[in-house]
């Protein structure tokens, strides 16, 4: 029978608890629901007011995965959705929202990636961050990410914006800027002439091209997720890995002392402790006080 729970009122069927979703570390389904529980305080403030997209898992990182914008079947009355335009289509979509537990707890039954767009529901395309995802061409890894993070850190405080990073969860590291609320495409050409700067001052280092032959050995600067259209992995989603990793908030000591790529895997039992120890690295993100202004011609 499948256990029902209450959470906030709410009335959850939430089921095969003790089906191992990580077979290399032994981790269940109900591990993965734990995770998410405990840290609903710091994701949820991620969440908020965004329309998020799916990369479920259910049958593990092994298993099939598929990618979900739509609100899922069975979604109940009352979790919140908002409405997302598709700007290819010429039309709107509904999209689930996640920021109550109850609807996380339903989300994580799902088995689920959560990732959301630089913007807020009910500004559709105004971006509120920005962000460059640092990706790895082998045999590169995120010490080589860490390097180029450095470098964008500085470039960036050069022009008057606040930095902060985490962990993709998977081989890179993301970049992280709030701003005050801009268009998106403005933000994405202020990205990409970063992501180009970066090519021509760490020459053999950064690319800001994703062809793919010229790849191996160099760190792709991923500027294009800023687009509308685009979404990111949330800070503290787990992702579809053989371990059960996180993208995970990092402090700017711990991007400097990497040496190897081991020194920044955080798993899902790695969280708690470190929240208890920082906080939330990156709550800055939605404090009004540190977002930016894009330089003039970006505006």
């Amino acid at each position: 029978m499948t256990p029902i729970t209450e959470v906030e009122g709410r009335r959850l069927a939430l089921s095969n608890l003790e089906k191992v979703l990580y077979p290399a570390h032994g981790f269940t389904k109900g591990e993965v629901l734990h995770y998410y529980a405990v840290t609903a305080g710091s994701l949820l403030a991620h969440l908020y007011n965004r329309p998020v997209s799916f990369l479920r898992f259910p049958d593990g990182p092994d298993g099939q995965r598929f990618f979900a914008k739509n609100v899922p079947p069975g979604t109940p009355s009352w979790v919140r959705t908002a409405d997302v335009p598709r700007r290819s289509e010429g039309r709107t979509a509904k999209q689930v929202v996640v920021q109550d537990m109850a609807t996380l707890m339903w989300a994580a039954n799902l088995v689920t990636e959560f990732h959301t767009p630089q913007w807020q529901a009910d500004a559709p395309g105004m971006a509120d961050r920005m962000v460059f995802d640092l990706d790895p061409g082998e045999p590169a890894t995120i010490v080589e990410c860490c390097e180029v993070a450095l470098w964008l850190r500085e470039r960036l405080e050069a022009d008057g914006l606040h930095v902060y990073a985490k962990t993709s969860g998977s081989k890179g590291l993301h970049v992280l800027v709030p701003l005050q609320p801009t268009p998106s495409e403005k933000v994405s050409a202020y990205a990409k002439d970063l992501a180009v700067e970066a090519e021509r001052e760490l020459p053999g280092l950064a690319l800001h091209r994703m062809t793919r032959a010229l790849r191996p050995g160099k760190v792709f600067v991923d500027y294009s997720q800023n687009a509308a259209a685009k979404t990111t992995a949330a800070p503290y989603t787990l992702r579809a890995r053989p371990l059960p990793t996180v993208s995970a908030p990092v402090t700017w000591e711990e991007v400097e002392g990497c040496e190897h790529p081991d020194d920044l895997v955080f798993l899902a039992n790695d969280i708690p402790p470190r929240l208890r120890e920082h906080g939330d690295l990156l709550g800055p993100l939605i404090n009004l006080n540190r977002a930016g202004k894009l330089p003039r011609g970006f505006r």
